[in-house]
């Protein structure tokens, strides 16, 4: 099992792996690294059980593993592990996902 399969977020946590931003062109030019804009894209990981109602029932999050999902642009926990050095993961409320893409 991969170390970030091992994360499993409380209540209504959701882990995401933001998705790269292309560095070539479809010509095939190579971009420089501050050339090339963050997106605001991702894919969930890992979600966790949902948030805990005031009658103790469990309300399920809205996401599942590997819905694309649309990353507000602040905001969200940075996960950083060695394992995994050139993936950027980030930790967010489920409430705090703008939406998820088809």
């Amino acid at each position: 099992m991969s170390a970030v399969k091992r994360i499993i977020p409380l209540l209504d946590r959701v882990l995401v792996e933001r998705v790269k931003a292309e560095t070539k062109t479809a010509t095939g030019i190579l971009l420089p690294e501050k050339a090339v804009e963050k997106l605001n894209e991702g894919v969930v990981v890992s979600v966790g059980p949902g948030t805990v109602a005031d009658d103790g029932k469990t309300i399920p999050t809205g996401l599942a593993e590997g819905d694309r999902v649309l990353l507000p642009a602040y905001g969200g926990s940075p996960i950083k592990l060695e394992t995994f050095k050139d993936k950027e993961y980030l930790l967010f409320r489920a409430e705090e996902i703008l939406a998820k893409l088809q």
